[in-house]
């Protein structure tokens, strides 16, 4: 080996554990319409969008025409909207003929904002790709078949069968189908990243776009690839630090794997952000100074900032004078939903540590996070209404303060009735990332029918007004009037893809790698539902009709089995556990 490389390596000692590259797939498609449009252009319609680039195959009497290739993500009166707005994508491509026959492999043009700065670039072998559903084909002097367009759509292999939901609401078909395919299309990187504004993985999309991707196919290294390139690259806001423990949680619990563990440990300390506890308060706190030996053991040379839910202004608002998806949260020196991040965060680096043998450190994180669970609920919970406010000594309460600490498992027994009755009411007052928490703390709490009511909604902040306005890809917001300069292929909206199997149908893994697993539905008001969930096992199937449940389980499995009672919020546990290798077949309570 090169002694200077080897020198690097000895001195940054995360470069040694690089994870693989992921391989990306080619896959050739047809348009699923070809229209021939009154002024002779060719309209073409693939279905759905796909990042991807275009082959065209045509017959030219002479050299010296040109093809003008119009590709979009939207679509006006019939034809390729070239000015969709916003981070909505257009590209005109042309294209100049030969004499003859030829099949065309013209160059996407590059955007400056995607391909440059800290943007993830597309490997050479693969080329630039855009994200589109339509093509409009201007200048072609003959007849054009289907077979003559291809759309090369380029993501990370991804199996298709994997996964599967299917229950007797349409509405909610449809949106679990959004959303899984979103989680295919958005990695054409073979990172997850915010879209295809920036191209920049964060580290709140690559959490929810981590638990998506878990749910919808047995593929790991997505995630970790992108939890190391954070690690060098993080981003600004506070919360997003944190997660960084989370995200290597999630890929213990789901896998088993304590590599990221073992490798990142320091780091994974410092991003507990445990050096910004304040001594009086017992709270972390980002507003009364950020050492500067904190700031590198994250690798950033900036401060961070609080977040809470994105975007904090703009042309949107959920009530007058209030222009943001942070239901108007009231930001002080002490917030509750960073604290209850940093409360989860050290929760988690606790069992990690277990995990890989550091019994003293694990001892001390599990100490420290049962009592903070008191210093918590001390300072943010209000005991008259029984809610939990935006910051210590601040009155407002916001849904974020509320579904935070409900998901994080800090709401005391004696609170979750009026916590819950408080989230419940405040409806979908938060982002498309947010919906992911307000979902989690809805089925924690034991409300499945108001979670079922936000999936399925038809409101103008729902998934179905994706589909409304004409995305067949998880948008960045809730529509165009919420975000005006969104894009249209953001996974971070693809929540419904981890919710449904993971909190609709109650598959989740009690023990690493899905040793043990809890099958606890909460189907609300659906009548019956069926779903296969992937695992480092094998498959597990989850079927319920009729007030039975049905269970196909891998060898190696076990499963604590509960049962929903007749009003659909409390549920009753099944005696023991059902195990592996044998389809189980449970009616009230009682094992076949």
């Amino acid at each position: 080996m090169n002694r200077w490389l080897l020198l690097i390596l000895l001195v940054t000692p995360n470069l040694w554990a690089q994870v693989p590259d992921v391989e990306l797939q080619r896959t050739r498609q047809t348009a699923s319409r070809l229209v021939v449009l009154p002024d002779g252009n060719i309209f073409a319609d693939f279905g759905r969008a796909a990042f991807g680039q275009i082959e065209i195959t045509v017959r030219s009497a002479s050299a010296g025409d040109t093809l003008r290739l119009h590709l979009g993500e939207c679509c006006r009166e019939g034809r390729v909207d070239r000015s969709p707005g916003g981070s909505r994508r257009y590209r005109l491509v042309t294209v100049p003929l030969k004499e003859g026959t030829h099949t065309y492999h013209p160059d996407i043009p590059k955007d400056g904002r995607n391909t440059s700065g800290t943007a993830i670039r597309m490997p050479r072998d693969v080329g630039e790709v855009m994200p589109f559903r339509y093509v409009e084909v201007e200048g072609c002097r003959g007849d054009l078949s289907a077979d003559d367009l291809i759309r090369i759509a380029v993501n990370v292999k991804f199996d298709d069968e994997m996964a599967y939901f299917r229950c007797s609401d349409s509405i909610l078909n449809a949106v679990w189908e959004l959303c899984k395919y979103s989680v295919k299309a958005t990695s054409f990187s073979g990172y997850y990243v915010d879209g295809d504004r920036e191209r920049i993985p964060y580290e709140a999309d690559a959490l929810i776009n981590q638990l998506c991707h878990y749910a919808t196919d047995c593929s790991y290294d997505v995630a970790r690839r992108t939890f190391a390139y954070l690690m060098d690259h993080p981003t600004w806001p506070t919360e997003w630090c944190l997660q960084m423990v989370l995200i290597a949680w999630y890929d213990y619990l789901y896998t088993g794997n304590t590599e990221l563990i073992m490798r990142y440990a320091d780091d994974l300390r410092a991003h507990t952000l445990l050096a910004l506890r304040d001594s009086v308060t017992g709270l972390i706190t980002t507003r009364r100074g950020q050492p500067a030996d904190m700031l590198r053991s994250i690798h950033r040379n900036e401060p961070l900032r609080d977040i809470v839910d994105w975007p904090h202004s703009g042309t949107l608002g959920l009530a007058e004078g209030q222009g943001g998806e942070d239901d108007g949260f009231v930001y002080t020196d002490f917030n509750a939903v960073v604290n209850a991040y940093h409360y989860a965060a050290v929760k988690h680096l606790a069992e990690m540590f277990a995990a890989i043998g550091k019994k003293n450190e694990a001892e001390e994180l599990a100490a420290y996070a049962k009592n903070f669970t008191d210093v918590f609920v001390r300072a943010f919970l209000d005991t008259e209404r029984g809610i939990f406010i935006d910051g210590m000594d601040e009155n407002h309460a916001s849904l974020h303060a509320n579904m935070f600490a409900a998901v994080f498992g800090l709401v005391p027994e004696e609170y979750r009735e009026s916590v819950a009755h408080f989230i419940v009411s405040r409806g979908m007052a938060c982002s498309v990332y947010g919906a992911q928490f307000l979902l989690d703390a809805l089925y924690d709490l034991g409300q499945p029918d108001a979670a079922l009511a936000l999936l399925t909604s038809q409101s103008d902040r729902s998934w179905v007004n994706m589909m409304r306005e004409g995305s067949t890809v998880t948008m960045e917001a809730w529509g165009n009037r919420w975000k005006p300069n969104q894009d249209w292929n953001h996974a971070w909206g693809a929540a419904p893809a981890n919710i449904i199997p993971f909190r609709l149908m109650g598959v989740r893994p009690l023990a690493p790698a899905f040793d043990v697993v809890e099958i606890r539905p909460q189907l609300g008001s659906l009548s019956r539902a069926e779903c296969r969930v992937p695992s480092p096992k094998g498959p597990i199937t989850v079927r319920l009709s009729d007030g039975c449940l049905s269970v196909d389980l891998p060898k190696g499995v076990k499963a604590k089995v509960y049962l929903p009672q007749q009003e659909g919020k409390s549920h009753k546990c099944v005696k023991g556990y059902v195990r592996g290798s044998k389809s189980w077949r449970i009616c009230t309570g009682n094992i076949q």
